[in-house]
């Protein structure tokens, strides 16, 4: 008697399509993008012939950070929790002081509170880090300079419009904004330890 040899049993792979498709909407679902995040910053035009403007020294607040996450401010040294008041302190004006940035006095049309007097002050805030200082440490001054124009700016828009900075319509901001223009300038990193 001759036997008969049985075909191979074959796996049924019907339903492997469907499987596939379940974890592709499981993971198109359940997967977070990281956002991007950093700094808001919106960069000059670029224009290679204009020179570049020169500030007398007294109009510029310079902020120095080095490699070790120290913070020299105007040639002295300070905590980093004491930057936003001494940036707050060289941004208003202060006209009779030699110390402080060039003043100017000029009328403002304020949408809705009409013409206003106000004081303008050419200022610069001069920002330079070392190559090996920390980005949490740049991150802190930067968030402390931000925060002292920010203040500044909170409190006009009180006292003009009696609601914070960021609740304005642009035409009631625009003129707090040049009162208090947010001048920071931050100069390329140096290595002040000498390359690594």
């Amino acid at each position: 008697m001759r036997k008969t040899r049985k075909p191979p049993q074959q796996i049924n792979a019907g339903s492997m399509a469907d499987i596939a498709f379940l974890l592709l909407i499981f993971f198109l679902v359940t997967t977070q993008m990281n956002a991007d995040s950093g700094l808001l910053r919106k960069l000059p035009p670029l224009n290679t012939d204009a020179e570049p403007p020169k500030f007398p020294e007294r109009n510029v607040f310079v902020v120095l950070v080095n490699a070790n996450d120290q913070l020299m401010v105007e040639n002295q040294h300070m905590d980093v929790s004491e930057l936003r008041a001494a940036t707050r302190e060289f941004i208003l004006p202060a006209c009779n002081d030699p110390d402080q940035p060039v003043c100017m006095d000029t009328t403002l049309y304020v949408p809705g509170a009409g013409p206003k007097q106000v004081t303008l002050t050419k200022h610069l805030v001069s920002l330079q880090n070392d190559n090996n200082t920390s980005y949490d440490m740049y991150l802190r001054v930067q968030n402390e300079l931000i925060a002292a124009y920010n203040e500044l700016r909170n409190e006009l828009a009180e006292e003009w419009y009696g609601k914070a900075f960021d609740k304005l319509t642009d035409d009631q901001a625009a003129p707090i904004k040049v009162v208090y223009p947010q001048n920071i300038s931050e100069a390329e990193p140096k290595q002040a330890g000498g390359p690594q």
